[in-house]
């Protein structure tokens, strides 16, 4: 019977994959993780008579699912499960009880409905089976003594003496209780079976969609077993339980949505390799991109930069530049002389600039200077650095790049004699000065 049903379910399973192998483009999925909590209902010899308490033979459990999904259709799941099975009997002439802790782990192939075929993908109700293998370890114990560890003796009239009925003294015994403390390990005493077995969980549920994340999971699980020795009676059949239970999903997310045909001829694999510049770090990975050709980089796609003067080494014109040093484009140490040097014809530039815009004031003179300044900074940018905006004058700075330029300067008068600016004239005086000063 049971190879029966693993043959159906791996045709069906072929079947399916085949016929859309053509058809269905190579996706990228990330893992799902599920956890769940759930009733356990076993079915094996314990658990025979009438008017059984249905607390008799159910447990709890936890289960704990990580799936990786290929495709559209089918998907990879790891699942544990932690738990009890217990029943007992209710016959005159049996009153057997076993509970026992089992861990299973396994391993199953998933059928999703939710495949743009059946129901969409993106669809909140999304059906799936599954058929997997897995391992389970038991270990019986029964509840044959009381708390003050007397033996439970059955009488016919359905009580629990201290003494056998059969006992000459059973006209005095007395009515016990159980306690439902499974304190005894249970055993065969013709054979010494294993305490462990292969198991065959065969899984139906769906999945409700909450967000793009996160999911409801409800599932039923019927698990057969390779053994008959879960309650410690080998009689008939092998023992098997079912597990019902919900779960919490979280869905690490998809590298895209397979469901929108924008995405179906786009290969996401040659887009993962792209290495636009050529240096052997992936455009992803490339925190350097556009370095020239044959340009050696660390492994974050940077030129190398030896000295750490910032300044790479394919550009460096002084490649053991000291620590500290300051250095021009080219990598070359700039003297103490020559900074001073350069900042006083940039200050006294400055103070002609200003005594001359005094004399003649317009945009566009300011805008020459912008010019001027911008060349003077890129023959030597360390001639001279910006100073810090005044907090005032802050809002003029609208790249945020802490420069004040013959733009921003046109802008804040505009904006001005629009009504809607926070400037008056004497803070566009200071502005104005500012902006030979920096």
């Amino acid at each position: 019977m049971i190879n029966k049903i693993l043959l159906s379910f791996t045709l069906v399973l072929a079947l399916v994959f085949n016929s859309k192998a053509q058809k269905a483009p190579k996706q990228k999925q990330l893992p799902s993780v599920a956890l769940g909590v759930g009733i356990l209902s076993f079915n094996g010899d314990v658990g025979n008579g009438v008017n059984l308490s249905s607390f008799s033979r159910i447990r709890g459990g936890y289960n704990l699912v990580i799936e990786e999904r290929i495709g559209k259709y089918i998907g990879v799941s790891l699942n544990g499960l932690y738990g009890k099975l217990a029943d007992s009997d209710n016959l005159k002439s049996s009153s057997r009880n076993f509970q026992t802790n089992i861990i299973q782990g396994d391993l199953n192939l998933v059928i999703h409905f939710d495949n743009d075929l059946i129901f969409k993908r993106n669809s909140a109700f999304a059906p799936y089976l599954s058929a997997g293998f897995g391992y389970l370890m038991f270990d019986p114990h029964g509840d044959l003594q009381d708390k003050n560890g007397l033996k439970y003796n059955y009488w016919s009239d359905g009580t629990i003496r201290d003494l056998a009925e059969s006992d000459t003294a059973s006209a005095s015994a007395q009515i016990i209780q159980r306690d439902y403390t499974y304190e005894t390990k249970l055993k065969d005493s013709a054979v010494n079976y294993s305490r462990s077995t292969f198991a065959i969980p065969l899984t139906a549920g769906f999945n409700l969609k909450l967000s793009d994340k996160i999911s409801m999971n409800l599932a039923a699980t019927y698990c057969l077993t390779m053994t008959d020795y879960i309650d410690n009676y080998k009689i008939g059949k092998n023992d098997n339980y079912i597990f019902a239970h919900v779960a919490l999903k979280y869905s690490f997310g998809k590298a895209y949505d397979d469901s929108d045909p924008v995405y179906q001829t786009v290969d996401f694999t040659s887009l993962e390799k792209l290495d636009t510049d050529g240096d052997g770090v992936n455009d992803g990975d490339d925190r350097c991109p556009g370095t020239p050709s044959g340009v050696k980089v660390s492994n974050h796609g940077c030129p190398l930069d030896d000295d750490e003067d910032g300044v790479p080494d394919y550009r460096d014109k002084e490649l053991k530049t000291a620590k500290g040093m300051l250095v021009d484009e080219n990598g070359v140490t700039v003297t103490d002389k020559q900074i001073a040097d350069r900042q006083a014809q940039w200050d006294s530039l400055a103070t002609e600039r200003s005594e001359l815009f005094n004399e003649n004031p317009s945009l566009a003179y300011l805008k020459s200077v912008d010019q001027k300044a911008a060349e003077l900074r890129k023959s030597n940018p360390n001639a001279a650095a910006y100073s810090k905006i005044p907090v005032a004058l802050k809002p003029a700075d609208k790249n945020n790049d802490g420069y004040i330029s013959s733009e921003e300067i046109a802008a804040a008068i505009d904006s001005f004699f629009d009504g809607d600016s926070a400037f008056t004239v004497e803070k566009l005086n200071d502005l104005i000065d500012y902006f030979f000063e920096q």
